[in-house]
């Protein structure tokens, strides 16, 4: 048994905390006092911390006492978070979205002994961590993640709802999207490019570019096709585009009756009480993994993963809670067992490409009732 701290009690950070109490000691630090109280009287055997994780020294020294540091702070801390842990040289899993470029901590990393398992949820996440291992079986020519997080009541005029902080929602939606066209990395636009797809359970879904790609632009870079796509119920991006073309997502201040305003700022305290997920309101997360590649045996395989997870009423936790902390705390847990103990920032498909640390986070999930569904074609 280990001693572990969990940073950030949203939705997510906490699913992890109760996660890694079946087997450990946790302790869960964050801001929000009132919120730790309520989690702690939910889960008694849960330890809390007030923690500001922008003051450096604070958190250097809330980490110190344990064996590992789950992160899951807002993608703006995520970074500075990232390097103070591991400068205090504690081995970290990460799943905060942060726009930086984390193997940038990989020298810093291997010079403190540490290692840092980053973008650890499920997409960034275990897409990669899939990608990661059939790189190692197919000579792969494509590469393509479709993901959403979507509530189960479509509510006009956004059709949507955020288990996570809505900033980081319009992150996504104003970073420009990087993907990979016939070797080349092509910078489009976020929002643009939009599909309609067909889901088992869900039917129609539209999806549009979004910055996902991420690390493994610079890992796999001779894969000739890569793309990411973000899943939400149709009409969402239209109503998100408007108001991105309108300002509303500008950090440009304006002055209003002798005032500053940030209009991102404005639009994501409206968007806090629209998009906020409730409790126990029910949602589900859908994935599609697509690979194309060439068996030792020259054979054009198209491998793909599909994923269909629901809220669970029994435990009260969130899908998008659910498939990003269980991956990191799969992760957390193959890292504690001694599967993997190499020193350094590792992106989840360098994880991945491990046939044991592969199968042990799909045991892992399916465990939790979290299920990848394998096909193969030619």
């Amino acid at each position: 048994m280990k001693n572990i701290i969990v940073i950030g009690a949203g939705m997510v950070g906490s699913a992890m905390a109760a996660d890694m109490l079946q087997k450990h000691n946790v302790t869960l630090a964050d801001l929000n006092a009132q919120r730790l109280n309520q989690l702690r009287t939910k889960y008694p055997a849960l330890k809390v911390m007030p923690l500001d994780v922008q003051d450096a020294n604070e958190l250097s020294k809330a980490v110190s006492g344990f064996d590992l540091v789950i992160c899951a702070v807002p993608g703006f801390l995520g970074f500075k978070t990232l390097r103070t842990i591991i400068e205090a040289g504690k081995n970290v899993i990460d799943i905060s979205f942060f726009p930086e470029n984390a193997l940038e901590l990989d020298e810093l990393a291997k010079q403190k002994g540490v290692t840092a398992i980053v973008d650890c949820g499920v997409a960034p996440g275990m897409d990669n961590i899939i990608l990661g291992r059939y790189n190692e079986i197919l000579q792969l020519t494509d590469f393509e993640c479709l993901v959403g997080g979507l509530p189960k009541v479509k509510k006009w005029p956004f059709f949507y709802k955020a288990p996570f902080s809505p900033i980081d929602v319009i992150e996504e939606y104003t970073r420009p999207a990087r993907y990979v066209e016939n070797g080349n990395i092509i910078v489009r636009e976020p929002l643009t490019d939009c599909e309609y797809v067909e889901f088992d359970k869900v039917g129609t879904l539209e999806s549009f570019n979004t910055d996902g790609l991420r690390s493994i632009l610079f890992t796999m870079p001779h894969i000739s096709n890569m793309k990411e796509k973000t899943l939400r119920y149709p009409g969402h991006v239209d109503v998100v585009r408007a108001l991105k073309e309108s300002g509303f997502f500008s950090t440009q201040s304006l002055k209003v009756k002798g005032s500053e305003v940030v209009p991102l700022e404005v639009t994501s305290r409206i968007l806090f009480n629209e998009w906020k997920l409730g409790e126990t309101e029910e949602e589900l997360t859908v994935m599609r993994v697509t690979l194309r590649g060439i068996d030792a045996d020259g054979n054009k395989l198209i491998v793909e993963y599909n994923l269909y997870d629901e809220y669970n009423p029994i435990s009260q936790t969130s899908s998008m809670a659910r498939t990003t902390g269980y991956t990191a705390t799969a992760a957390a847990n193959m890292f504690l067992d001694g599967l993997f103990t190499e020193k350094g920032v590792f992106p989840p498909e360098l994880i991945g490409k491990h046939e044991a640390c592969f199968d042990y986070i799909l045991q892992y999930l399916k465990e939790r009732d979290v299920n990848y569904v394998k096909t193969v074609r030619t």
